[in-house]
């Protein structure tokens, strides 16, 4: 029997930048193989992670160790052995997907021009750009620029690929497919998504964080968080004008226009009064009860095991 690749283990990392700023405090995560969501804001620190765990920076402390390769110590081997898909790579817009993905390969240390031929092959099937080999990257879409990260990211066959923020921008056909092609991925090896989007991580993943101020709030299966909210959130229609002295008086986790009104979602353990409707959650829900601090601060909160509350 194939054993499963190695899992991703960090323990206590934290990373202060020179202009003073605290990126990341004490981040402590246990990534099996599979697809992995990082979940926050903009700004919350998850980008700075992603750069550590790709070996671009280091941490101030903590340990973070891939298999049996520590990362921080053993940056080459952690190289040979990840994919890393930036927020924003460039491309060399006069060169077809073809050829500077054979370029890749060689940097890769792909020498033999057989084997090479055959990966970037495999790759741009696989990443469904195969009919579009020739053309030249400065026409692709932006999905289709995506594509070709992940086909790039992929070389060597990584034990390791990080994806960060890969979905902004895409239009909704663009994002699908990029999406499914990811969740492929994931059958292989640890793929950590690092996003703002909660559609993401709903959609593919299996395990997943959430992560705001350089901070881990959560950790958890995102069914078995959504499961801990059921009988916690509540909904309510109102106006602008209101919403203020709403939140006064309720722990509001988020608030939405719609048709002119304003449809606020409340976190409470029981009913928070008239005019409230209880609400199935999703994992938006579980986001935003997390980023307002509403998960594991009531002595009612649902034992749940699996999820760090």
């Amino acid at each position: 029997m194939e054993a499963h690749p190695p899992g991703l283990t960090i323990r206590n990392v934290s990373k202060r930048y020179s202009n003073a700023v605290q990126a990341l405090t004490n981040v402590s995560l246990t990534i099996p193989p599979g697809m992995y969501g990082l979940l926050g804001p903009n700004g919350a620190g998850k980008s700075t992670l992603m750069r550590t765990l790709a070996t671009l920076q280091e941490p101030d402390e903590g340990q973070i160790v891939l298999g049996d390769i520590d990362v921080v110590n053993q940056k080459e081997a952690v190289r040979q052995t990840l994919g890393y898909l930036p927020q924003e790579f460039g491309v060399y817009p006069k060169a077809s997907a073809e050829e500077l993905l054979d370029y890749f390969a060689v940097l890769k240390g792909i020498t033999n021009r057989a084997v090479r031929r055959e990966a970037t092959e495999a790759l741009l099937k696989q990443t469904n750009l195969w009919d579009k080999r020739k053309q030249k990257l400065g026409g692709y879409s932006g999905g289709m620029r995506q594509r070709f990260g992940v086909a790039v990211a992929l070389l060597g066959n990584p034990r390791l690929l990080i994806v960060d923020e890969p979905t902004a921008g895409l239009d909704p056909a663009e994002r699908v497919r990029f999406l499914n092609l990811l969740s492929e991925v994931g059958e292989n090896s640890v793929v950590i998504l690092s996003t703002h989007i909660v559609a993401d991580v709903a959609e593919l993943c299996t395990n997943m964080a959430i992560i705001d101020k350089g901070q881990i709030l959560l950790e958890a299966k995102p069914l078995e968080a959504v499961a801990a909210l059921k009988g916690r959130i509540w909904r309510k229609l109102t106006d602008k004008q209101s919403l203020p002295a709403l939140e006064r008086e309720h722990r509001i986790i988020s608030a939405k226009r719609l048709s002119g009104r304003t449809v606020a979602h409340v976190y409470s353990p029981e009913s928070p009064g008239n005019g409230f409707d209880p609400v199935e959650p999703d994992l938006e829900d579980v986001y935003f009860s997390a980023l307002t601090g509403c998960f594991g601060q009531t002595s009612q909160q649902p034992k749940t095991e699996g999820i760090a509350l």
